[in-house]
């Protein structure tokens, strides 16, 4: 009715309004609180709680913290998230060092807008965040198979999740189903699984990654370590490389200031150049603690990688949605919804895992 249109017109013309004031729409995030003042609802900091969120933006920025180091380090420390839920998750951890709301802004239908909050990180520090974090960013939604992960087999598009509400005697509950993004193409198969039926159509491949034999086990440790190497040493040449990029602007410093010494240029054009070598510099320094970072975040990923193949099915049964597809990244390649079965194209070396192995072929260093 028009009634209902322009109460719906007048909904969306009220939150735009409070974003063009610099207030949040909804629920002001971790770090700030909803108030109300003079009869509206704006936000202030929480004094607690913003000290943690600088602490976590400090401790990531300026020591060699991976995420998972970091939740560590925090429970360490005693600091908790919420009195509900104490601890802090991963996939809370980066969605708090992501979330450009420190910075001030606020966030409306995708977009980010000038906010009237107080900032409660630097930006110079968001920026060092954001180049550390750059290559383990994780999807804003919590649905464990979407975000292009499955594609489908019947006509090669993505398959998307959907979230449905459903009112039961103990309250209201929550399910995924996950279906084909052309779901309502003609002939298209109607096919729409709930998530239960993939987790546990993919706790089955888990069991069969299971390693019984003592010699079998050994062999994949090696082969594990050997990636790993390979990994490193590639590693290594990228750090020696920016190593002598610094040497050779730290000798451009040193020479500049020699010039400006014996006053063969003008200050004018020694601040300059100075200013240019020292940010060229700044960048080189950083991109060699985004090498550190990364090679810390692998290689404590191969430490756990094979303990990881023979828990698979008991960590997925617990894990929180952050820890399912860090999961799914280190051993499936892509997956597949064919039907109403999930076919998983498995990274090496879990692919030799799930498809058997023959040791005659396999004994060597390379699968």
């Amino acid at each position: 009715s028009f009634y209902t249109e322009q109460q719906s017109l007048d909904v969306k013309e009220g939150l735009a309004r409070r974003v063009q004031e610099g207030w949040f729409v909804g629920k002001a995030p971790y770090g700030y609180r909803n108030v109300r003042k003079d009869g509206r609802c704006v936000t202030e900091t929480d004094p607690a709680a913003a000290a943690v969120v600088r602490r976590i933006f400090r401790l990531y920025a300026y020591e060699p913290l991976t995420v998972d180091a970091l939740r560590d380090r925090l429970h360490a420390e005693n600091i908790e998230y919420r009195p509900e839920a104490p601890r802090f998750t991963r996939s809370k951890l980066h969605h708090i060092l992501l979330d450009r709301s420190y910075l001030g802004e606020v966030p409306f239908k995708g977009n980010w807008y000038p906010g009237n909050h107080e900032p409660l990180v630097e930006r110079a520090t968001w920026d060092r965040v954001q180049a550390l974090i750059g290559g383990h960013v994780y999807h804003s939604h919590e649905m464990t198979f979407a975000g292009g992960f499955m594609t489908c087999a019947h006509c090669g598009k993505v398959v998307t999740g959907e979230q449905v509400t459903k009112k039961t005697k103990s309250g209201e509950r929550r399910y995924v189903y996950y279906r084909c993004s052309r779901y309502t193409a003609d002939g298209h198969p109607r096919v729409r699984l709930p998530e239960k039926e993939l987790d546990r159509q993919l706790m089955a491949v888990f069991d069969s990654i299971r390693i019984q034999d003592d010699s079998v086990r050994e062999w994949f440790r090696t082969v594990l370590a050997s990636q790993s190497r390979d990994e490193q040493a590639e590693t290594r040449a990228k750090r020696a490389e920016l190593q002598r990029q610094a040497s050779l602007l730290t000798e451009q410093q040193d020479r500049l200031l020699n010039l400006r010494l014996g006053d063969e240029i003008e200050q004018d054009t020694f601040a300059a150049k100075h200013t240019e070598l020292r940010e060229r510099l700044a960048s080189i320094k950083l991109q060699l603690d985004v090498l550190d970072r990364s090679h810390d975040e692998t290689a404590e990923l191969a430490s756990k990688v094979f303990e990881l193949s023979q828990t698979l099915k008991e960590q997925w049964v617990d894990a929180d949605y952050a820890s399912k597809r860090r999961i799914l990244e280190i051993v499936c390649l892509n997956c597949r919804l064919d039907g109403t079965n999930l076919v998983a194209t498995m990274r090496k070396p879990f692919d030799v895992l799930v498809e058997g192995l023959d040791l005659s072929k396999s004994r060597g260093e390379r699968i």
